[in-house]
């Protein structure tokens, strides 16, 4: 195991380098966030100045290898706007981010694995149709019009829910305020997911029940409790750890979206900002973070491999 892990960081390397250039690359075709300063008030020479300042008179790769050099110190680089420190910055705003992501995957979960596994073992009853069709659903509204319907609904109509924010101002926070500015941001993000990850489940609960060690189980006079929950939801674990694994990007993709529309002061929200003043230094950081966090979360997903099936060998 610890072999294996060794060599996946030493691929994640290479990896992590190219996806820099590409994202580094992009940007530069974008073109320079200077020109967001350009205006009547401010002179040509001092945009000139600027530029030399930053170094974006430089050729392309130079820019890159003097950021990379930087990294590879530590530094992360400064917003072209606030000057504030980038890593200052994303240490400021990931929490939010992370609070708001792990209990949408929690509660996404508690909602996709039971319906999953109902949905299959009560294949084309009215309670698999009622699953599907909001697992269907789910997939298929677009999650920031969920979230105006919700707002409108929850907030405008009956007043029950904040709209914005992590906490109400001037109430000094606490859990119950967090958490009522939570409940929306969640239910659209679980809403999301969870009609994704049931149609997942439910295709491979009922593989495994198709399965003929499964028939001779049942032959055998094993109840029905057994072979569902001992025999046939372990070895359908696999697939499910898979959509685990594959929920940490959307989840960053989709807090994007999520945060900007309620204001939730996560990374999400910083990004949007950064990506709209051309702040290259953040969008630089939050994209290196985001390939990290999904090429450790590729790399739980392996290991959580060979834990959940003993027949997988990891080498």
């Amino acid at each position: 195991m610890a072999k294996y892990i060794i060599k996946r960081i030493l691929i994640a390397i290479p990896v992590l380098i190219g996806i820099t250039i590409i994202d580094y690359a992009i940007m530069c075709l974008a073109g320079s966030p200077l020109e967001m300063l350009q205006g009547p008030r401010i002179s040509e020479a001092a945009v000139e100045a600027r530029r030399i300042a930053l170094g974006l008179d430089q050729p392309f790769f130079v820019q890159y290898f003097v950021w990379l050099g930087e990294l590879l110190r530590g530094n992360m680089g400064y917003s072209v706007h606030n000057y504030q420190s980038v890593s200052r910055m994303i240490s400021t705003h990931i929490g939010p981010t992370l609070l708001l992501m792990g209990v949408s995957l929690l509660v996404s979960l508690l909602i996709a694995v039971p319906a999953g596994i109902y949905s299959a073992i009560n294949q084309y009853s009215k309670g698999d149709y009622a699953v599907v069709t909001a697992s269907f659903l789910g997939s298929s509204i677009p999650s920031f019009f969920l979230s105006l319907l919700l707002i409108y609904l929850f907030t405008i109509k009956l007043g029950w829910l904040p709209s914005s924010g992590m906490e109400t101002l001037g109430s000094g926070g606490g859990f119950a305020d967090v958490a009522a500015h939570m409940v929306m941001p969640v239910l659209v993000l679980s809403f999301s997911m969870a009609g994704k990850n049931i149609r997942y489940i439910r295709s491979a609960v009922l593989e495994i029940l198709q399965q003929d060690y499964l028939r001779t189980a049942r032959a055998k006079g094993i109840g029905r409790f057994l072979v569902i929950n001992k025999h046939a939801l372990r070895n359908a674990l696999v697939p499910i750890v898979t959509v685990i694994g594959m929920e940490i990007p959307v989840l960053f993709g989709g807090a994007v979206i999520i945060e900007q529309v309620f204001s939730w002061p996560g990374l999400g929200l910083m990004t949007m900002s950064a990506i709209t003043s051309r702040d290259y230094p953040v969008i630089m950081g939050v994209c290196l973070l985001s390939a990290v966090v999904v090429l450790i979360g590729n790399l739980i997903t392996d290991i959580l491999y060979a834990m959940v099936d003993p027949t997988i060998s990891l080498k």
